[in-house]
């Protein structure tokens, strides 16, 4: 039997406004999925102007060198932006057992809908609609509980577009709640791969718990996973960091088949036009930009001169 994983939670309270920046640094070494809010009903509320930044080390991960790395990189953000207010950051590192963890997820997660998709935990008593797709899914883990809004406005764009059959590849698939998505919605094949180690389990776990283990495949690795693939996918998705996608939009356009389409999200409002102009200058079109909230998601193909 597998040792349930134990985490370590890394919790910087942090201006709001600065909340996204703060989260791009301290997603680093081990810390590759970084969320937002208050951790469970049980902890106080954020003071007024402030928000909750987290992530989470693996305990097999934790040592000294990892945190002094951390704060080192809080302390250094004063003097990158040339704001004081980032002075004031505060940081801890609290122990989280699993089953406490978990519990937490319980008393705040609760069932969402996008369109006809119900996604579901394996606690919750709501009753879809005959004619849903229903997902279920067990929020917890350093993958989140789905309802950021980048993750939902790419969730609505595979149930608008997904016909059936589609080679799907998903960039920095974390959990692989998107590529288990499109799987739902018909996509024939569906290869995930994401640079954190501990996202594979996790995702391999959701697409067996959702039936479809057999269409699709996630693995741990970096853009190298998509090295001679070219042309090779009628659907490519990257819900990442927008610096990530400005860095790698080349190699997402060389993987996208003549006649497919993409999805980029992960753009908050300020990369927007810097990763617009990437997407574009890599041979790409954007056929709608999505906005929700302060968040982008770019929608498009190959632009007619490739």
């Amino acid at each position: 039997m597998n040792e349930t994983p134990r985490w370590i939670e890394v919790r910087v309270l942090a201006p709001i406004g600065w909340c996204e920046f703060v989260a791009e640094h301290l997603a680093i070494g081990p810390c590759t999925s970084v969320v937002f809010g208050r951790p469970s009903l049980a902890t106080d509320a954020a003071p007024d102007g402030f928000d909750f930044v987290r992530t989470f080390i693996p305990s097999h991960a934790d040592s000294p060198g990892v945190r002094e790395e951390i704060e080192a990189v809080m302390r250094s953000l004063p003097e990158l932006t040339g704001v004081d207010e980032l002075h004031s950051l505060t940081l801890e590192f609290r122990p989280l057992p699993p089953e406490d963890y978990a519990t937490s997820w319980k008393k705040s997660w609760k069932p969402f809908r996008v369109g006809r998709l119900c996604v579901l935990a394996p606690w919750s008593e709501s009753k879809p609609r005959a004619s849903d797709i229903v997902m279920h899914l067990e929020p917890g883990g350093a993958f989140g509980s789905g309802r950021h809004a980048t993750t939902r406005t790419c969730m609505k764009v595979l149930l608008e577009r997904i016909r059936g059959g589609e080679r799907v590849l998903d960039a920095g698939s974390g959990s692989g709640i998107l590529g288990v998505t499109a799987a739902l919605c018909g996509a024939g094949s569906v290869l995930g791969f994401d640079v954190d180690p501990n996202a594979e389990p996790y995702a391999n776990e959701l697409a067996v718990n959702n039936g479809v283990a057999n269409v699709c495949r996630f693995k741990s690795a970096g853009f190298e996973a998509i090295v001679g693939t070219r042309g090779g996918w009628d659907v490519v998705l990257a819900n990442i960091y927008s610096d990530i996608i400005q860095a790698h939009a080349t190699t997402l356009r060389d993987a996208l088949s003549p006649n497919g389409w993409f999805a980029f999200s992960g753009c908050p409002n300020h990369h927007a036009d810097a990763t617009r102009a990437a997407i574009r200058s890599a041979g790409l079109s954007i056929d709608e930009e999505r906005v929700r909230g302060r968040w982008h998601t770019f929608v498009g193909r190959l632009s007619s001169n490739e």
